[in-house]
């Protein structure tokens, strides 16, 4: 136990956290900007959202293969190079916004470059703190509360820091990106030491094969987390578009107070994280117990967001609800992942629920701008009509008697 707490030091877990703050950062802190954005590029809200969506889509597509090699060669080997491109996309939508006249191609090019930095980095933050915690339940599910905090409280600050630094230079938020990237590269070079492997990493074809074996004994509660990954995050980005459309074109409220505003609900939302996380302690009951309570409080909550849409107060007061129920969930969701899954796969499974969590991410905003003018209402039932059905789901396939510890399946 000691040398668990010489592992995991107060600045490695400093440095661990600021992955999932600078990527969320990275692509949150934009959502404040979009409308001028639309303004200064001449795109529109659609073409707008596909900022947010080509970052999330790259990380989508190239996150299991960073959770393959994570577990072959290395975390860190993985992370410090990821951080890198992040720095480099930054640097490139930065220059292209400033120095060209029509400059959205290249700011999706950029903006695919830190998505391919985001499933390198932040990822790979879940099995890395099990390893550092050496599958010690209770420190891993509260260090993971702590790493989700960040990554909530990373949308907390999003809105204000977007704002403010849209409000010196529209195109600040796209540098600011790179700045925080370094920052991150260097605590995670200096503070992060990854214990030595002892056992030999396994072959491509050994790991193939384990996956396979992985999915098929245990994908009734691991597809099931996936789908609430999706769910949640498609709930969350959509609802944060829009609300940020709504305050400009709907309540008149713009620049540094629009991010103010925004970051009410996701100051809750990163409340709830934190004490969620430290509530769990490994507990798989416990964990069950969050998903079905949070997924009934979302459903119950999402529904009204369309109808409150031109009344500030309640519509701030029912995405706050929304908010601490999906911020309740997500530290449940990591938990039962990174406790559940043994060393060897934890990178590759706790990545492909990343990538779930990132199609929630990419296709919220697009969707939210198209259904938003004509079919709000619908959407947001939906929603909780299909919060309903996951909360039936979670009741059937996630059987805590059924779920073995990796040391019990040994």
């Amino acid at each position: 136990m000691k040398n668990n707490t010489n592992q995991v030091s107060v600045w490695c877990i400093v440095s661990l956290a600021s992955i999932p703050l600078v990527m969320t950062l990275g692509n949150s802190m934009l959502i404040p900007v979009l409308p001028i954005l639309e303004d200064k590029v001449g795109i529109t809200s659609f073409q707008s959202s596909m900022i947010i969506t080509s970052y999330s889509v790259a990380a989508i597509i190239l996150i299991p293969i960073a959770g393959y090699l994570s577990d072959r060669f290395g975390r860190k080997m993985v992370i410090l190079p990821s951080l890198v491109l992040a720095l480099i996309g930054g640097l490139v939508a930065g220059f292209a916004s400033w120095k060209m006249d029509d400059p959205y191609t290249v700011i999706i090019i950029g903006r695919i470059l830190q998505g391919i930095g985001a499933a390198g980095a932040m990822p790979i933050v879940l099995p890395l703190v099990g390893d550092l915690s050496h599958d010690d339940e209770e420190k891993t599910s509260s260090t993971l509360g702590i790493i989700e905090t960040s990554n909530t409280f990373g949308k907390v600050l999003s809105p204000i820091l977007g704002s403010l630094f849209a409000a010196a230079l529209w195109f600040l938020p796209f540098f600011s990106i790179s700045a925080l990237s370094l920052i991150s590269i260097m605590l995670i070079f200096f503070c992060v030491k990854v214990p030595k492997e002892k056992d030999e990493p396994i072959t491509f074809k050994e790991f193939l094969s384990s996956t396979k074996e992985v999915f098929k004994s245990e994908g009734k509660w691991l597809y099931t987390v996936f789908l609430n990954g999706v769910l949640v995050m498609l709930i969350l980005f959509s609802m944060l578009f829009f609300l940020s459309e709504n305050l400009e074109k709907v309540h008149h409220i713009k620049g540094i107070k629009k991010g103010f505003v925004l970051a009410i609900p996701l100051l809750l939302l990163c409340i709830a994280s934190f004490i969620s996380g430290r509530s769990i302690k490994g507990n798989i009951k416990t964990i069950k117990t969050l998903m079905v309570a949070s997924l009934i409080m979302m459903s119950a909550s999402v529904v009204f967001v369309g109808f409150t849409s031109k009344k500030l107060f309640l519509l701030l007061a029912v995405t706050s609800l929304v908010s601490i129920a999906i911020g309740a969930m997500l530290p449940a969701l990591d938990a039962i992942i990174t406790d559940n899954i043994e060393k060897s796969l934890r990178g590759t499974v706790s990545s492909f629920y990343s990538s779930a969590r990132f199609i929630g991410v990419a296709a919220g905003p697009p969707v939210m701008s198209l259904v938003m003018k004509n079919m709000l209402n619908v959407s947001y039932i939906t929603a909780g009509v299909l919060g309903l059905i996951l909360l039936f789901v979670v009741w059937k396939f996630i059987k805590t008697e059924d779920i073995k510890r990796p040391e019990e399946s040994t």
